[in-house]
């Protein structure tokens, strides 16, 4: 990695790569599930990561930004949200400010997932904002199909007092009532919210207090998910506190009701936008 402009470092005995702008933004990101750690922007960190999360080399991290391919949660045979959260990743190339990681199949992938694969994750990072960009390239013979999450866990200072807004109108599969709904107002988070929405066609906007998040993703994207555990659920995790609920929301750039069908030798990349609203 000596070509590499972002900086390795050691987190929680895991191999990781630091990237810093020039205006004193940063990003952490862990090789081990190409899993970013940490995004602080303006000082503050932006991003939740759990106290309790395992950092072993082989278990899911709670927080950050896991990367759930080739499935979803449960909505197939794989493993929950796939295997490349789990995957040793290799750092590829890197600038003043975007780092890249790729996972490419192998005998392990090969065995759970009998496709032939590239898959690279992109970090740009610009004054008050975060971009993530994942592509994957069939390299195989025969079409493959997949799902995608960026499992973004965002640090929240205020649960009670939180809304997402920009998704009024949208159709939403409400995983906690089991139902179809459609959502009328902003999102309030009160006890377990856990819904897979159509995406909107503008940006989002998370607002905590006077803290503001703009939450923008590609059209490749066609869902976003909202997630929140709640206090119950919260308590039964044993990766997180009882009470860490408070401090985070789950805002995740998807697609994941239908697969995304990639020809052999085509390639497909959906994104992630963060940017901090700064007040006038």
């Amino acid at each position: 990695m000596s070509d590499l402009q972002a900086r390795p470092e050691v987190f929680q005995n895991q191999p990781c790569l630091r990237l810093h702008h020039a205006n004193g933004d940063a990003v952490l990101v862990a090789l081990h599930g190409a899993h970013v750690l940490s995004w602080t922007s303006g000082g503050v960190e932006r991003l939740y990561l759990s106290p309790e999360a395992v950092f072993d080399g082989a278990t899911a991290i709670r927080g950050g930004v896991p990367v759930c391919f080739p499935q979803f949660n449960m909505r197939g045979p794989l493993p929950k949200h796939g295997f490349a959260r789990t995957s040793a990743w290799t750092a590829s190339g890197s600038g003043e400010d975007w780092l890249e990681l790729q996972l490419h199949s192998s005998p392990a992938t090969l065995a759970l997932w009998p496709h032939a694969f590239s898959a690279t994750l992109r970090i740009d990072l610009a004054p008050g904002a975060l971009e993530l960009g994942f592509t994957v390239q069939n390299t195989g013979a025969q079409p493959l199909d997949f799902a995608l999450a960026l499992h973004t866990y965002l640090r929240v200072q205020d649960l009670p007092g939180l809304d997402l807004r920009g998704l009024a109108g949208q159709p939403y599969w409400d995983d906690v009532a089991q139902t179809d709904r459609l959502e009328t107002d902003v999102v309030i988070f009160e006890g377990e919210v856990d819904r897979v929405y159509q995406a909107a066609a503008e940006p989002l906007t998370l607002v905590d207090g006077p803290v503001q998040l703009r939450i923008d993703q590609s059209p490749e994207l066609a869902e976003t998910v909202v997630w929140n555990p709640g206090p119950t659920k919260c308590a039964a995790i044993a990766d997180m506190p009882f009470d860490g609920f408070k401090h985070m929301v789950c805002v995740e750039a998807a697609h994941v009701n239908t697969p995304v069908t990639l020809a052999a030798g085509a390639e497909w990349t959906g994104w992630q936008r963060l940017i901090v609203v700064t007040p006038d």
